[in-house]
């Protein structure tokens, strides 16, 4: 069993064309906890969010985020609300990427959680790749 310091963890992510990073990101977060949550973003999420369209459609990434062993929980990600999913899951502690630490929402979701008793872990971001760079590539080989 994990003994990890929290009990409950959260991240979320679009998960679209899944690479090496969203697998450290997964992996070091269940690290840290006993259960993992993960919010998968919806295709309606993606669109207004980052104004793109996912490669890979929503059912298809939950399923291959539900098959890694590192996740016990996979949870549709349908606001970008952060205490909204708190307001439902009561997790312990939110796993994100120390690319958004000190980003005026984070700073925002810091003092909300702080007064929850909730921490928020920043996880460091896997240089050199994501699904955008990723995107790019394919687009340029085509």
């Amino acid at each position: 069993m994990n003994e990890g310091k929290y009990k409950i963890g959260y991240t979320t992510g679009v998960f679209d064309m899944f690479h090496i990073g969203h697998l450290n990101l997964l992996r070091q977060a269940k690290e840290r906890c006993q259960v993992l949550i993960v919010g998968v973003s919806t295709d309606e999420v993606v669109r207004t969010y980052k104004d793109k369209i996912p490669v890979v459609a929503f059912e298809q990434r939950k399923q291959i985020v539900e098959a890694i062993r590192y996740v016990d929980f996979v949870v549709p990600q349908s606001s970008m609300d952060k205490m909204e999913a708190w307001n439902i899951l009561h997790f312990d502690a939110i796993f994100h990427g120390d690319d958004w630490k000190g980003t005026g929402l984070y700073r925002d979701y810091e003092e909300c959680f702080r007064q929850k008793g909730v921490d928020i872990v920043y996880l460091p971001h896997t240089d050199g790749v994501s699904s955008t760079l990723l995107r790019n590539m394919i687009s340029k080989e085509v």
